[in-house]
């Protein structure tokens, strides 16, 4: 282990208590897709034994992705004991609540309670013409869908029997169920923008922000914009909720290299990204987004720290808007597979983290 990983944080620094990684359990067309999933939950276990707090899959229509996570986190419950199941995101406008809400009710019981959400109410309409277009602007409707699962995750009466031919005698209250009474508290927003982390504390909802942000000022870096977010989440908790804000999550491309095959690879990973942006890193088969480097005004992907561990740390402990949260969340390569990301998750594991003031959870 390298001395800089054995270092204490910075004085005044927070504490980074968790660590975590998101995978977009992703598979090429050689393996196939069964491939892909036994992989996932191979990871995920992994990742328990090395100590890590969380592990989060994103969902991906259409594509060589994970596009139901609710089921796979299932799966990987059986695999697993301790570690915490997340999503990361699942956006709201595609989603009917109450069947979400009664779905997500079912995986938290399965897998112990440790089933934490993270949705997204942005006003992406991409695929209104596939999953049926709903006559309302595209923000607004996925805000009330959100709204209407948190009532449903939350156990609130949804609709009082009115008529015969309901199941239940005219009066009833009908509710959600099986139920999972602390599914609420772990529903997380998904954040990019200033706005967005308002939105989420005026909700009493935690956070996780991405590797994606909007509404950056002119000459604002990235990492100035996410910690100026995370800072105005937290001020708006405090000005309308009752005790502290939640621990903030944030995905991040933290890649060390203990080897000089492992920083090439990972600088060729930092070039791919700054030059073709959301583009980059895809497993064999995978879609083309339309999408490059040259994002819209406002608009910025996350830098990649990588080199070697010692740089690495230094990296991280310089960068203001991870210095700000709680928990850090590796954002693993689409295009890596599983040998290449569980080594990955070990380097972070055993030469960064415990640099940034993390401590393994016992065996």
């Amino acid at each position: 282990m390298t001395t800089a990983a054995l270092a204490p944080p910075e004085t005044g620094r927070r504490l980074v208590r968790r660590i975590g990684f998101n995978t977009r359990v992703s598979f090429s067309d050689a393996a196939g897709p069964a491939a892909g999933l036994r992989d996932g939950v191979s990871l995920f276990r992994a990742a328990e034994e090395l100590g890590y707090d969380s592990g989060w899959v994103y969902q991906r229509h259409f594509d060589h992705y994970l596009s139901s996570p609710l089921p796979f986190l299932s799966a990987v419950g059986q695999h697993t004991s301790s570690i915490s199941l997340g999503t990361a995101v699942l956006p709201m406008r595609y989603q009917e609540p109450v069947l979400l809400a009664e779905a997500a009710g079912v995986t938290d019981l399965l897998v112990g309670g440790r089933l934490q959400l993270t949705l997204s109410a942005s006003g992406t309409a991409s695929f209104d013409s596939v999953f049926g277009a709903v006559d309302a602007d595209a923000r607004e409707e996925a805000q009330h869908r959100l709204r209407r699962f948190l009532a449903a995750v939350e156990g609130e009466p949804l609709h009082v029997v009115d008529g015969e031919g309901q199941g239940a005698p005219v009066g009833t209250a009908l509710r959600v169920t099986p139920h999972s009474p602390g599914l609420r508290s772990r529903v997380r927003q998904g954040v990019g923008s200033v706005g967005s982390a308002v939105h989420a504390a005026e909700l009493g909802l935690a956070v996780m922000l991405g590797t994606v942000l909007h509404g950056l000022d002119h000459g604002e870096s990235f990492p100035e914009h996410q910690a100026r977010v995370i800072a105005a989440y937290r001020h708006r908790w405090a000005e309308v909720q009752a005790g502290d804000p939640p621990p903030v999550v944030v995905a991040a491309s933290v890649l060390p290299g203990t080897s000089a095959d492992l920083r090439e690879r990972y600088a060729a990973y930092d070039h791919q990204r700054r030059t073709e942006g959301m583009a980059a890193s895809r497993p064999a088969g995978a879609l083309t987004p339309v999408v490059s480097a040259d994002l819209p005004a406002g608009m910025r992907i996350s830098p990649v720290h990588h080199g070697t561990p010692d740089q690495v740390v230094a990296s991280v402990l310089a960068d203001p808007g991870l210095a700000a949260t709680d928990e850090l969340v590796l954002f693993l390569p689409p295009a890596f597979g599983l040998r290449d990301n569980t080594r990955l998750l070990a380097d972070l594991a055993r030469e960064v983290a415990p640099a940034l003031g993390w401590v393994p959870r016992p065996g």
